[in-house]
C-alpha cells in the first residue's frame, strides 16, 4: 500500500506499507505540574497523557475512582508518601480542576477529596490508555509502574517532536529526520528515536544504503486511541492550557490508521477525508484522501486536492465523537456514502472496537 505526504519539510515522501513543528514534551518532575519544555509549545494529546504516566498520580486518581476519601486515607491508599509529596501533588490536581477538596463540617480538620467531572473523566482516558499498553510486546503493562511511565514518555516525546508526523509518512533514518525536524538537535532525536526502538514504537525496515531506516510498528498505530481519548479530554476540561489539535496532529493520526482499515471486498473509491482547523489566522482544512480498491486500501495522501466518489467532513470534535463513540451525525457525509461509512466505521473500530467512552 502506498503512502504519500504533502506539506511536511521540503520533500514529499512516500512508502510502501506491507500490511503487518515546534513542540513541547510534557514533564512530570516530582508534582504533574505541566512544564513547557525547550522546544516551544506542546502537541494535542501530550497533556493528559502526560499527568497519567505519573505513578502518584495514577494512584491517587483510583483511591477516588469509587468515593470521596480523607487525605489520611489517600496517603494509606498510594503507599504513604511523605505529607509534603502528597500534598504538591493534590494541591496541582485541584489547581488543573482535577480533584476537589472541601472541610468536614462534623470533623473539623479533616479534609474530603474527590474527583471531579475532569477527573471522571479523566480516568476513562486512563482506561483507554491501559487498554492500549496491555498489548505491549513484551506483556501487558500497568498503568502506574515504571515501565509505563517510561513507555508512555516515549510515545509523548516522538509526537511532540513530530517524529511521528514523519515516520508516518515513510521509513526514515536519523538524518532524514534531523534534515525535517529543526526544533531538536541531532543529539536529542538520536535520543528519542533510541527510546521509541526500545520501547518498539518504531522499528527498522529493509532499505538501500547504510543507514538504518524505521517504520511504526502496529503498536503505535494503535497509539492514536489514547491519543485521541487524551486530546478530546484536554478540549473539554484544559482548553487554555493545554494545545489545540493542528493539521500535524490531524495527518499523522490519519496516516497512522488508514492502513489499519478492513473494508468489504465489494468496495472501491476514493474518499476524502477532511477536518476543520483553527489557528490564529482564522479557520483552516486538512486532512487525507483515500484511495480503496475491492477492499484493500492503496494509497493514503496528505493532501485534499484531487476528485474523491465519498467524503467526510466536519470539525475535530465531530471527528473525535465519530472516531472514538461511533457518533457520525454531526459529520457531513456525502457521494458514496456507502464506502465513506464503511471507512469511518473502521476508523473506529480500529482503534476502539466495542469500547464505549460515554460517560
Amino acid at each position: 500500500m502506498e503512502i504519500s505526504v504533502e506539506g511536511f519539510g521540503e520533500s514529499r515522501c512516500t512508502k510502501l506499507f506491507d500490511g503487518n513543528t515546534q513542540s513541547a514534551v510534557y514533564k512530570l518532575r516530582v508534582t504533574i505540574v505541566v512544564k513547557r519544555a525547550e522546544t516551544g509549545l506542546g502537541r494535542a494529546g501530550t497533556t493528559g497523557l502526560s499527568i497519567l504516566s505519573s505513578p502518584l498520580t495514577i494512584g491517587l486518581l483510583s483511591a477516588l475512582r469509587s468515593q470521596p476519601r480523607s487525605v489520611t486515607e489517600l496517603r494509606n491508599q498510594v503507599g504513604s508518601p511523605s505529607p509534603t509529596t502528597l500534598r504538591g501533588y493534590l494541591n496541582d490536581l485541584e489547581e488543573a480542576g482535577i480533584v476537589s477538596r472541601r472541610k468536614q463540617d462534623a470533623f473539623p480538620g479533616t479534609v474530603m477529596c474527590e474527583l471531579t467531572a475532569s477527573g471522571r473523566q479523566l480516568l476513562i482516558v486512563g482506561d483507554v490508555l491501559q487498554a492500549w499498553l496491555n498489548a505491549y510486546a513484551d506483556g501487558p503493562v500497568a498503568l502506574g509502574t515504571p515501565l509505563a511511565k517510561r513507555l508512555v514518555k516515549s510515545l509523548v516525546d516522538g509526537w511532540s517532536a513530530s517524529i511521528i508526523r514523519a515516520i508516518a509518512a515513510r521509513p526514515l533514518c536519523l538524518i532524514d529526520l534531523n534534515g525535517l525536524i529543526s526544533s531538536l538537535n541531532y543529539p536529542s532525536l538520536e535520543r528519542r528515536l533510541r527510546a521509541m526502538r526500545m520501547a518498539h514504537l518504531v522499528e527498522p525496515v529493509e532499505s538501500e544504503g547504510q543507514s538504518t531506516h524505521y517504520a511504526p510498528t502496529l503498536w503505535l498505530r494503535a497509539a492514536i486511541a489514547p491519543l485521541s481519548a487524551a486530546a478530546r479530554w484536554e478540549r473539554r476540561f484544559m482548553p487554555t492550557t493545554s494545545t489545540p489539535i493542528g493539521r500535524l496532529d490531524i495527518e499523522a493520526a490519519f496516516l497512522l490508521v488508514v492502513p489499519m482499515l478492513t473494508l468489504p471486498e465489494e468496495l472501491s473509491g476514493r474518499c476524502r477525508f477532511a477536518v476543520e482547523t483553527r489557528n490564529g489566522n482564522g479557520g483552516g482544512m486538512t486532512g487525507v484522501l483515500v484511495e480503496v480498491e475491492a477492499g484493500q486500501v492503496v494509497s493514503c495522501v496528505s493532501q485534499l486536492r484531487g476528485e474523491a466518489t465519498g467524503w467526510a467532513c466536519g470539525s475535530a470534535g465531530a471527528w473525535l465523537r465519530t472516531v472514538i463513540d461511533w457518533e457520525p451525525a454531526e459529520l457531513e457525509i456525502g457521494g458514496d456514502t456507502r464506502l465513506a461509512k464503511a471507512c469511518l466505521e473502521s476508523l473506529h473500530q480500529s482503534l476502539f472496537r466495542v469500547r464505549s467512552l460515554t460517560p
